[in-house]
């Protein structure tokens, strides 16, 4: 008997150098080109985040899933799935590419399946409220791609990392 195809796990996340990922439900930083490398990856995939991670977007994002995980068992938004776990959000993706978004709570819950991480490095020290620990220190990532890109304007430098599973 064939075993379940399992989806593609990746972890979609922006850091900043001292560990910070958000500030007052928010991106503590604008990166008009992380958005467009956010679009890109997370593009036609089922997208798995927390509640407060929705609440922070703009709306329902076109071209994805959003799958929202939430403990609020009465929680609904109109074209959300929502789960309460993380077996019931892989359900609910089948064999689609899964993108996790965050928050912290969500990526350390996934970070254990994920195949790939998309990190986008922020090289700077940020205030906020939201931390996340840099998980190339992990014996379980080997980065295998990076490109830095300059500040510009308001703009912060900023890197994109590859890391996949080893």
């Amino acid at each position: 008997m064939a075993s379940p195809i399992t989806p593609t796990i990746t972890i979609v996340v922006a850091r900043a150098i001292n560990g910070v990922i958000g500030r007052d439900n928010q991106l503590p930083w604008h990166i008009p080109g992380d958005l467009k490398r956010f679009k890109s990856l997370t593009m036609g995939s089922a997208m798995i985040m927390g509640r407060k991670t929705f609440d922070s977007l703009p709306g329902l994002l076109p071209g994805r899933r959003h799958i929202v995980m939430t403990r609020d068992i009465d929680w609904k938004v109109d074209g959300v799935e929502v789960a309460h776990d993380v077996g019931s959000a892989l359900a609910l993706a089948g064999e689609t590419p899964v993108s996790v978004i965050g928050g912290a709570a969500i990526f350390a819950l996934f970070e254990p399946l994920a195949d790939r991480i998309e990190l986008t490095e922020v090289l700077a020290e940020v205030e906020g409220d939201v931390t996340m620990p840099d998980l190339r220190s992990s014996e379980r990532w080997r980065e295998v791609a990076h490109e830095d890109n300059q500040a510009a304007g308001e703009t912060p430098a900023w890197r994109t990392i590859t890391l996949v599973r080893r």
